[in-house]
């Protein structure tokens, strides 16, 4: 069955003010910390928010789509692979692929 749903990066409205942390992992701070986004080819400096062991909220200009592909190169991880998770207001949620790089 076709459908004309896309992901377009925009924000999915919550109606209900999130309460409750369901994260799995620590977040860890890292406003002074920067890494490289490669997103569509290009290479970006962004500033992170902060980092856990399965991702990580980087301050990012660009609206890049919902489960759009990226890479993320982090000083103390390296380069790795990672899916975009939520957009909103200038920042970015991507969640690390697990796997060989």
């Amino acid at each position: 069955m076709a459908t004309k749903f896309t992901l377009s990066g925009t924000m999915i409205p919550r109606t209900v003010k999130r309460s409750v942390d369901q994260r799995a992992e620590e977040r860890v701070a890292a406003p002074a910390e920067t890494g490289v986004l490669n997103f569509r080819g290009r290479n970006h400096v962004v500033r992170l928010v902060n980092t856990s062991s399965g991702g990580a909220m980087v301050i990012f200009p660009l609206v890049p789509h919902i489960g759009e592909q990226v890479r993320l190169q982090l000083l103390d991880r390296g380069s790795v692979r990672a899916t975009v998770r939520w957009v909103r207001d200038g920042r970015i949620g991507i969640g690390f692929e697990p796997g060989p790089e």
